[in-house]
């Protein structure tokens, strides 16, 4: 029982290891906590079940289709809302996704209702694979593969290519950035887009091991956050450990405990570690003198 809480406790892990990435990426780079990302997931993944269901589109077609639509809604919100905010401070950029988030939730709620409905996806959520004694679904397999390629794909982009490197230089320093010729605003947006890609693969997954419905994303958003802050919010590795630790954790905790207090696991553990470690697990403590 123990090896099997792990395995199912990871491939969990992996989609708030994901929300907390895409989470920590907008962070990195401007300190504003996305609150909408969870929604922008959720309407990037109806928009993937509306070609998939309704237009019977082939999933490759369908996913770059909907990878589109991520990052026009990412720019489109970074550009007429965030950027246009009258003298802006931290609270009240993190105010202004907190609206966003309540519009698209409502506007889904609109556009397709309530109701519970099944991702087409092709990867079965009932068939498994067994090793060495352990079952796990083919949907929870293939959820740690695709998880662990994106963010090792991140993490070399962020560390190697040019544009990474100006996103770590935006940061650090947005004036000196702009003095050595970086169009900060430019890498901004390419910055949401990113965030918004990731947070899509991660709310399709979600719905392909559940149900798709308006309110699917509340609870991952939730722990994808908890996640960033166990390993820290300006930590990209920090943000896919902590995700891993708190799938396990929270599953080993509804195995053994109850299932009744299995998302307390998450409060409890954004509390602990602000008080313990504010920085989180795998991020370095800054001290601002003033």
């Amino acid at each position: 029982m123990f090896g099997q809480l792990i395995v199912s406790g990871l491939a969990v892990g992996a989609c708030y290891a994901l929300l907390a990435l895409a989470m920590v990426i907008i962070y990195k780079t401007s300190e504003v906590l996305n609150f909408a990302q969870g929604e922008m997931a959720m309407i990037s993944t109806f928009i993937a079940f509306t070609l998939l269901d309704t237009y019977q589109v082939p999933f490759p077609y369908a996913l770059a289709i909907t990878f589109l639509f991520a990052i026009v809604l990412a720019i489109f919100f970074e550009m007429v809302f965030l950027r246009q905010a009258k003298d802006p401070t931290v609270l009240g950029l993190i105010i202004i996704t907190l609206g966003f988030e309540m519009v698209l939730m409502g506007f889904v709620g609109w556009k397709w209702g309530p109701d519970q409905r099944a991702l087409p996806f092709p990867v079965s959520n009932i068939e498994a694979y067994t090793f060495y004694g352990l079952i796990i679904s083919k949907i929870n397999f293939w959820t740690l593969i695709v998880s662990l390629v994106l963010m090792l794909i991140l993490f070399l982009f962020f560390r190697y290519t040019k544009l990474g490197i100006a996103m770590r230089a935006t940061q650090q320093n947005q004036l000196a950035a702009r003095v050595m010729g970086i169009r900060t605003k430019w890498i901004f947006s390419f910055t949401w887009a990113i965030s918004s890609m990731v947070g899509a693969v991660a709310g399709m997954l979600i719905a392909a091991m559940g149900v798709l419905d308006p309110p699917m994303m509340m609870d991952p958003l939730l722990k994808g956050f908890a996640s960033g802050v166990l390993g820290g919010m300006t930590s990209l590795p920090g943000a896919a450990v902590g995700g891993a630790l708190l799938g396990v954790i929270e599953n080993l905790f509804g195995g053994y405990v109850s299932l009744s207090f299995k998302s307390v696991v998450a409060f409890a553990i954004i509390v602990l570690m602000l008080c313990i470690k504010p920085s989180g697990l795998l991020a370095k403590h800054y001290v601002k003198k003033v």
